[in-house]
């Protein structure tokens, strides 16, 4: 088949082709796959897509780009690929990048780099091999930030989930998926966890860990709720100038395990909890601060230990409405023993944005330090 001459793609249509691979990306991702997504163009219009399936497929050669150009070919009828350009979210490697050379495409135009296995420059530059009869137009970094948060987030559930199996869970208790959590807006910070606290009985407790370490450089809180609520209510408050916060999320609630006795939660275990994960964690000195629904619990670690806050503050609350965010961790009633012996879900939102930055500075004030 032959083809006419056709003009490459103007670059302010580039991020437009880019979009459909980073759609292609996700679909990969829902699947299983690493999210690498390509589209192929000729003449302005889309001849085929691809993904990557290399392990629905099992097939080692089965990248997006290669699923592209294979399904390019078969809708030209053709195996050189004159003319078009092939768009990726992920800088070819150099098996792609041979493909790529021998179909003739006309443009290659990519996402992020890839600085392991990269042909198009990272590691190694195939388009740029003189002795190679083909010259092919390469254009990296269009929706790079983008391409690689797809990446990013990706690598990040394969570890969480292997975390996970590495912590097993206790057979007397839940886990709620993550993806319960996926919706909620304002907290994308770094989970961590703690299983090995003498209290905690194997149970596996969540918390956050934000903002700079220096003593010097930052104010320390640790953020206390209550029943019904978990560290989403202080979401605004977590990445405050100036502000190191700490955020554990009660055994039973938020992303924490979730036990299946109502017995096992009383506020005195759980302040023996929070108090040891304290001697590991927090440095002094140190705030408390505290929902109004969180107040007992808080009463009950300052007697636990004595002066070892600078200064307590209550937090405001908010009117923003939240009930899905407080639904989240329990997806049904195996999941509420917390609920039933200690209180029903919260009806406050925390502190807004504005309350948040207020509450801030009275930390900081209240422990001598300067306005950020």
């Amino acid at each position: 088949m032959t083809t006419e001459p056709t003009q490459p793609s103007q670059p302010n249509d580039d991020a437009h082709w880019m979009a459909l691979a980073l759609a292609e990306a996700r679909s990969a991702a829902e699947a299983g796959e690493v999210p690498v997504g390509a589209v192929l163009v000729r003449g302005g219009q889309l001849v085929a897509t691809g993904r990557n399936a290399p392990v629905a497929q099992h097939d080692p050669s089965a990248h997006a780009e290669i699923n592209a150009l294979r399904a390019g070919a078969a809708a030209l009828g053709n195996y050189r690929l004159d003319g078009c350009e092939l768009f990726v979210t992920l800088e070819p490697c150099a098996m792609c990048a041979g493909a790529m050379l021998h179909s003739r495409l006309a443009r290659v135009v990519f996402g992020a780099a890839d600085p392991k296995t990269g042909a198009a420059g990272s590691v190694l530059d195939l388009f740029a091999e003189p002795r190679l009869n083909h010259r092919t137009q390469v254009q990296g970094g269009v929706l790079a930030a983008e391409c690689s948060a797809v990446l990013q987030q990706f690598f990040q559930q394969r570890r969480e989930a292997a975390r996970e199996q590495a912590e097993p869970l206790r057979d007397d208790a839940l886990r709620t998926p993550a993806e319960r959590f996926d919706a909620l807006r304002a907290y994308a910070f770094e989970p961590r966890y703690v299983q090995d606290l003498p209290s905690l009985n194997g149970w596996r407790m969540h918390y956050i860990d934000e903002g700079p370490r220096g003593a010097a450089e930052a104010a320390c809180c640790i953020c206390l709720h209550g029943p019904g609520e978990w560290g989403y209510f202080f979401r605004h408050l977590v990445g405050m100038p100036g502000l190191r916060t700490l955020v554990p999320d009660l055994i039973g609630f938020g992303k924490s395990d979730k036990p299946k006795r109502e017995a096992a939660h009383q506020l005195e275990w759980h302040c023996q909890v929070v108090s040891e994960w304290l001697d590991r964690t927090a440095p002094a000195p140190v705030a408390l601060v505290h929902s109004a629904a969180g107040a007992e619990l808080a009463a009950l670690l300052q007697a636990a230990r004595p002066g070892f806050f600078t200064a307590v503050l209550l937090a405001p609350e908010g009117s923003e409405k939240v009930a899905d965010a407080w639904r989240a961790p329990f997806p049904d009633r195996g999941y509420q023993a917390a609920l039933r012996a200690l209180g029903p879900l919260a009806s406050s939102s925390g502190p807004s944005g504005s309350q948040a930055a207020l509450l801030a500075r009275q930390v900081r004030n209240a422990m001598g330090y300067s306005a950020p």
